[in-house]
This record gives C-alpha cells, sequence and structure tokens, in this order.
C-alpha cells in the first residue's frame, strides 16, 4: 500500500490539486471523473505496480531536484572554461514533464488539471 506521502507524490506529479482532510462542502476538482479513477488506482494497486509507481517517483523528485539545482547557475553565462547552456532549465522541465506523462500513462488517467497545457481546452469567446 502506498503511503498518504507517496499519494501526494503522485498527485501532484500527475497535475491534480492537493486532496486534504475536510471532505464536506466544494470540493469541485475531486468530483471529476478523473480523480476518481486516480484515486481509486492508485489506492489498489497490486504490489507490482507499486514497486513501478515508488520507481516512477524517485526518477521524478531526482528530476525535479536536477531543475532546483539549475536554477542555481542562472546567473552564470560563463565562468573559466565552463559556458553555461542557456537551455538547460527548459530542457530539464521538458524532460520533467516527459516523465509526468509517462507516469500518467502508468496509472492510466489523464493529466490534472494542474500540468500547465497540453491537456486542456481554451474557450475564446
Amino acid at each position: 500500500m502506498l503511503t498518504d506521502a507517496e499519494k501526494v507524490n503522485a498527485r501532484r506529479f500527475m497535475g491534480y490539486p492537493v486532496f486534504g482532510t475536510n471532505l464536506s462542502g466544494n470540493m469541485g476538482w475531486q468530483f471529476y471523473q478523473a480523480a476518481g479513477l486516480l484515486e481509486y488506482r492508485i489506492s489498489n494497486l497490486s504490489t507490482e505496480e507499486e514497486t513501478v509507481l515508488r520507481q516512477y517517483l524517485g526518477t521524478l523528485c531526482s528530476l525535479e531536484q536536477g531543475i532546483t539545482d539549475a536554477s542555481s547557475s542562472l546567473d552564470t553565462q560563463v565562468a573559466g572554461e565552463w559556458t553555461r547552456n542557456p537551455a538547460e532549465l527548459s530542457e530539464r522541465m521538458r524532460l520533467l514533464d516527459g516523465w509526468r506523462r509517462r507516469l500518467c500513462a502508468f496509472v492510466g488517467v489523464p493529466p490534472g488539471p494542474g500540468f500547465g497545457g497540453g491537456n486542456s481546452v481554451k474557450l475564446v469567446v
């Protein structure tokens, strides 16, 4: 069984907002079919599926940390022999989003509303 922290990270990486503990009142996103499917699936994984999901979470946490680490050198264009890759941050974010999409595909749910585009419909009036 996944820990609560693992479920939080799974939701977060798949683009679903916080779940919270207050189950009364307007919970908006939790009434979407995909959110219900997500909760059902991450609460009913086989042992083997949990192992794979944990591997995804480990990879995603590592990639996310890489983005944080890369941000520490954003102010450096050239330092001695080393030249910063100006596209590093965007490349790392694209890599992270690719792994997030793979996690969604593995769990079998669409990317959530917080995924940051690519799964939304814009209504222009």
